[in-house]
């Protein structure tokens, strides 16, 4: 019987895609409610079910899917049982989804303030009322400047300013459910700690019921009352996130709580713990416990019968053979640490792998015709403005920093991709030529690039092999046999059979299509690799085993790696030195000890404390307010002043701040002394979550 005290009830649902004569169950028999008020989280890797549950409620499903078992109920209306005329009214003013990628929801061709007046019009309202509405529903999601944005087209507002046009829209009639389906994955630490705390807010607030979908299981824990956790379809853990934080009882659970990197990790001493294998196939489930076969503790028991999902004392439901033994210590369900890879990293200030002087890249705005006629001087973006990195032989240098920093325009110009405007790029004591058609074949060897997203880096009609072989035999001068027989090791030493040469990229999964990019990258067996957000767009587990496959090849291979993430818990995890970037400039370096402890620049201390993390329940943040200023106009003074929690005045309005040195190695520009910042942030360390030290450690 339905519980009208929830607004949504799922029982026993099951969601079956038809393929051919097939018929495949992508969610068995799930059911979890959420109340007014109440967030449920759902996290799980890609292919765990969690959009086909969502779509499922939404009655979203593409022409294939169905709902074969269970019922989905919203204020007890089983919404499955709806005509067509009723669900659109649910749609309209019950229910509503926010996606992961806000570009493609929001209408190109009309502004911001016409398609939130079309979402809350009635038909019976002024025009002025309800533009009216309008922007007290932007201002509502935290966005000050409204009529600008209302008078502004999608494409030009920031990513997290179309996350939040497009919450206000869903919120706009006040739904009773609000489905978010990974709205922050493909934004930046900074405007995701603003987002999830909108979301927080708007919970307690408008007492919307939320269902927030996730890979991320800091995310979660960290707004959410309940966790569900998928696994191939079904539901094998549902507890709170105190429960998470302090003890699982699945061995799923606690495998996604080790692949994730917290900040002070490190590669070298304390490995990430990636689960073993691959999420099973929905046409080849395991007859017993479907998550079996990469249990570090399964026994017989588990692979001939399926377990029930049962309640704990605390007041949780899994779904194991053995979670008693598991509560009681008995078994260690975490899988076996690795051994730390033995660091054979170069020693901090040794001879430079690869050298950045004064690097400048400016990019030429075209002028209007107006702008012509009126001869106004052309403007030009600043997309790199006398950045100087240095990377040791051996070590890896992490460059942090927002979308728009510079950090990806910085890389392609060291590759030759993109051509400076001005300083110079060393490898090894030779000058690089700007461009990449001026480089002869030794520098191309030596200097290789992995790209975030491998899918537009892999040709997709050509097969691994083809991939490989064909720098093999351009810059290693091999046969095309000795290429295929090295091609062969190559998929050996990132973890992937040879089997895999005559695959083409679309018979592959993401996390082996980035293994392959990988390979191909130390086909030439490079000097130095440049990493561009090469995990960012992985499930944790699979980032898990990217990192650790990084460290491993770093200690055989020899090369010097720059890590480029907006994540400083990946990059600490993985790099030596750390660098970060703020508006086309380095603003601190520093050891990746060093910059983990204050003082550090107040931007460091924003992206620091804007990490989700699963074993701090804090919610006080430093939140950064508003968006990057544009690199055609930069601020005067210090670039960072307009958003900066730290702010003296005048004189960061107007002077550019000096480097300040706190000890050999570190540094930071900014006009606060280092003594002076250090108190102010060791005093609300606690709160922010970083690492207390006493005072006057760091200038030793």
């Amino acid at each position: 019987m339905a519980s009208f005290s929830n607004v949504l009830e799922i029982n026993g649902l099951t969601v079956s895609y038809r393929r051919g004569q097939k018929s495949l169950d992508a969610v068995r028999n799930v059911s979890f409610s959420i109340a007014a008020g109440q967030s449920y989280g759902l996290v799980g890797e890609s292919g765990s079910g969690k959009s086909t549950l969502a779509l499922a409620i939404m009655q979203y499903l593409p022409e294939n899917g169905l709902v074969t078992g269970g019922t989905i109920r919203l204020g007890g209306q089983d919404l499955a049982a709806l005509p067509r005329e009723q669900m659109q009214q649910v749609w309209r003013d019950q229910i509503k989804l926010v996606p992961q990628d806000p570009g493609a929801s929001l209408n190109p061709s009309l502004r911001i303030g016409d398609q939130l007046d079309e979402a809350l019009c009635d038909g019976n309202e002024a025009r002025d009322e309800l533009r009216q509405r309008s922007l007290e529903q932007l201002r509502q999601v935290r966005i000050a400047d409204s009529e600008r944005v209302a008078a502004s087209y999608p494409h030009q507002l920031s990513g997290g300013m179309q996350q939040r046009v497009l919450i206000a829209m869903a919120l706009a009639r006040q739904p009773s459910l609000l489905i978010l389906d990974e709205p922050t994955t493909n934004l930046d630490v900074t405007t995701e700690a603003v987002i999830l705390d909108l979301v927080r807010d708007l919970v307690h607030g408008q007492r919307t019921a939320i269902l927030y979908v996730s890979h991320n299981l800091g995310v979660v824990a960290s707004i959410c009352d309940r966790v569900a956790v998928l696994y191939a379809g079904e539901l094998v853990e549902d507890l709170t996130p105190q429960q998470l934080r302090r003890r699982p009882l699945h061995p799923y659970t606690l495998g996604l709580l080790d692949s994730v990197p917290r900040l002070g990790q490190r590669a070298g001493v304390d490995p990430l713990l990636p689960i073993a294998g691959t999420i099973a196939r929905l046409d080849a489930l395991p007859a017993g416990c479907v998550f079996a076969p990469r249990c570090p503790i399964a026994q017989q028991l588990c692979r001939d019968l399926r377990p029930e999902l049962e309640e704990t004392p605390e007041g949780g439901l899994v779904r194991c053979h053995r979670w008693r033994e598991i509560a009681a210590g008995m078994v260690d369900a975490r899988a076996d640490r690795p051994a730390a890879v033995a660091s054979q990293n170069g020693v901090s200030g040794a001879a430079s792998a690869l050298r950045t002087e004064a690097l400048v890249k400016h990019f030429p705005v075209r002028r209007t015709l107006a702008e012509a006629l009126r001869r106004t001087p052309a403007r030009q973006v600043h997309a790199v403005d006398g950045v100087s990195l240095q990377i040791g032989q051996q070590r890896t240098l992490g460059l942090v920093g927002e979308s728009g920093s510079g950090k990806t325009t910085a890389a392609r110009c060291i590759v030759g991709l993109v051509e400076r405007t001005g300083g110079r790029v060393t490898l090894f004591d030779i000058a690089l030529a700007p461009g990449l058609d001026r480089r002869d074949a030794a520098v191309l060897r030596r200097l290789q690039m992995v790209f975030q997203n491998p899918e537009e880096a892999l040709n997709p009609h050509r097969t691994v092999g083809d991939v490989l072989q064909r720098p093999l035999m351009r810059l290693m001068g091999l046969s095309a046999g000795e290429a295929r027989q090295q091609a062969g090791e190559l998929l050996e030493a990132v973890r992937l059979s040879s089997a895999y040469l005559d695959r083409t990229p679309g018979q592959l999964s993401g996390g082996e299509k980035q293994r392959v990019a990988i390979a191909r990258a130390f086909a030439s067996n490079p000097d130095v690799l440049i990493l561009d957000e090469s995990v960012s767009a992985l499930d944790v587990s699979v980032q898990a085993s990217i990192l650790n496959l990084l460290t491993e090849l770093q200690a055989e291979q020899g090369s010097a790696y720059l890590f480029i993430s907006h994540d400083l818990a990946a990059v600490s995890y993985l790099a030596d030195d750390i660098a970060v970037m703020y508006l086309g400039q380095v603003v601190e370096t520093g050891s990746a000890e060093q910059m983990l402890h204050p003082p550090f620049h107040p931007y460091s201390e924003a992206l620091l404390s804007a990490v989700p993390r699963i074993d701090a329940a804090g919610p006080e943040r430093i939140r950064l307010p508003g968006d990057l200023p544009s690199a055609i106009d930069l601020p005067s003074g210090c670039r960072f002043h307009t958003r900066c929690p730290r702010l003296l005045g005048d004189i960061c309005r107007t002077q550019e701040p000096p480097w300040q040195e706190t000890a050999p190695g570190h540094r930071y520009r900014c006009h606060i002394a280092p003594d002076e910042l250090t108190a102010m942030q060791v005093s609300s360390g606690e709160q922010n979550g970083w690492p207390r030290r006493e005072m006057g450690e760091a200038s030793r």
